[in-house]
């Protein structure tokens, strides 16, 4: 079973939850690093405090050896405090000479090394990451200072100063818990603010969606065009294919209609004549003249049908290569006439639509000149550019000839459907009706008027860019 594809909501919430959560874990990860490191530099400055305090409260003996404080300062007198300091050096206490010396709650962290060492005077350093003891993990800060005693040699010790570093995660585990409930809550409420936006801006999608189902349903004939920017063109395109289509539909249904119709009048006629009992040579002469206008009537209505008419993602379709096919079928119909068809087709000119079309529409048109003309036809196609912003370019077509021309009060009438312009030549009389029709599925249009350049009729042909 296909995995049913994610909704538009739910990839932008999701590619949105990926980010957040990724962007918040980097900034979490960066401000527990930087608030250990602000915990680390303040553990050193309060282990270095501690140091100056012990330093400060010193002595030295005639004998020339540190007497440290008689009392340790509050932190260090409990051996459960976390705090513990030692000297290292010759020491003095109560009398006693000693190596080293270390506070009351420095004796359960007694085996630790780092309380053994010694630095040079003025020199310093501290552990940045917490040192195994017995007691457990302890920072240490080492300081080594020089006593000047007068007219003697100065008197060296080193003193440590130490600290349990549960105090520092302690501190630490406080601001983590608090930045998990603060970026927790910041996730939650930003998701839900995502969420609504991601609803706001999709709304007009899901409109989009719910109108297309009313008019599928018949409810609704289009789409409204209340649409954001980037969206209203998209709405138009679809009215305009669904205007295309019930065009064609309709055009359908209509020609069959018509067809029905146009062909009851030449049966009826046929029957008639079947039915009085006409003789042979009568009654074979109306059935030839009756199937001619039926064969007449059924070209025409399937040329109409045929025509696909305007379509918002039609292909553009070059002229010159049809029009030279075209001309070159007529040459040879009408080479008794010897007919020179001249072309000015500017290289960009496009028809968009369909072949067929493009064929039955120029193919009309020059036949129509062809006929008519005495010795030249003249076809020009040219760009008719458009505004910013339209899709693309419209088309104008001027099919010229050299013939008697068509009179002005005469135009309207040769354009009706089954009149030709003279009797006595050869035609259905239906060619300009199809471009009629073709003209009106194309949203086209077809002025007739006199030849500036030949002297005989000119039919201008013209689609606005789009």
């Amino acid at each position: 079973m296909a995995r049913r594809p994610l909704s538009l909501q739910a990839r932008s919430l999701l590619a949105a939850s990926v980010v957040l959560v990724a962007f918040l874990g980097l900034t979490g990860l960066a401000l527990d690093r930087a608030i250990y490191q602000t915990l680390l530099n303040t553990l050193h400055d309060r282990l270095q405090g501690y140091a100056e305090a012990y330093i400060a409260k010193s002595d030295v003996s005639r004998a020339r050896r540190w007497i440290p404080p008689e009392i340790d300062p509050e932190p260090f007198l409990s051996p459960d405090s976390g705090f513990y300091a030692a000297m290292v050096g010759p020491i003095e206490v109560d009398g006693v000479r000693r190596d080293n010396w270390r506070s009351q709650s420095a004796y359960a962290i007694a085996d630790l090394p780092q309380l053994e060492a010694t630095l040079k005077p003025g020199a310093s350093a501290f552990t940045a990451s917490p040192i195994d003891g017995a007691g457990g993990k302890v920072y240490v800060y080492s300081y080594g200072l020089s006593w000047p005693v007068p007219n003697k040699d100065p008197v060296f010790t080193t003193i440590h100063i130490a600290e349990d570093a549960h105090h520092l995660e302690a501190q630490r585990n406080v601001f983590r818990r608090s930045l998990i409930f603060s970026f927790g809550g910041l996730v939650a409420g930003l998701l839900l603010l995502l969420l609504g936006l991601v609803r706001w801006i999709l709304e007009p999608t899901r409109r989009i969606a719910t109108e297309l189902a009313r008019v599928e349903r018949g409810e609704q004939e289009q789409l409204s065009t209340d649409y954001p920017l980037e969206l209203k063109r998209l709405a138009r395109n679809i009215n305009q294919f669904i205007d295309s289509e019930r065009t064609n539909l309709k055009r359908y249904r209509n020609t069959l209609s018509d067809l029905a119709h146009s062909l009851k009048t030449p049966l009826a006629v046929v029957r008639s004549q079947l039915e009085s009992g006409s003789d042979g040579k009568e009654l074979r002469g109306t059935v030839l003249e009756q199937i001619g206008r039926m064969d007449q009537l059924v070209v025409y209505q399937l040329s109409r049908a045929a025509a696909s008419g305007h379509s918002t993602f039609a292909a553009p379709i070059a002229l010159d290569a049809h029009a030279e096919e075209i001309v070159a079928g007529l040459e040879k119909v009408y080479a008794a006439k010897n007919i020179l068809c001249e072309f000015e087709i500017e290289p960009n000119a496009r028809f968009y639509g369909e072949v067929g079309d493009l064929l039955e529409l120029l193919g009309n048109l020059l036949e129509n000149a062809f006929k008519w003309a005495a010795h030249r036809v003249l076809l020009t196609a040219r760009v008719i550019p458009g505004a910013p912003g339209t899709r693309r370019t419209g088309l104008l077509c001027i099919v010229e000839d050299d013939g008697p021309g068509i009179p002005e009060d005469k135009v309207d009438r040769l354009l009706q459907r089954g009149v030709r312009g003279d009797e006595r030549v050869q035609g259905h009389g239906i060619g300009l009706a199809i471009v009629q029709d073709l003209l009106k599925a194309y949203r086209g249009n077809l002025t007739v008027s006199r030849s500036e350049n030949l002297g005989g009729a000119a039919f201008v042909v013209r689609f606005a860019p789009d």
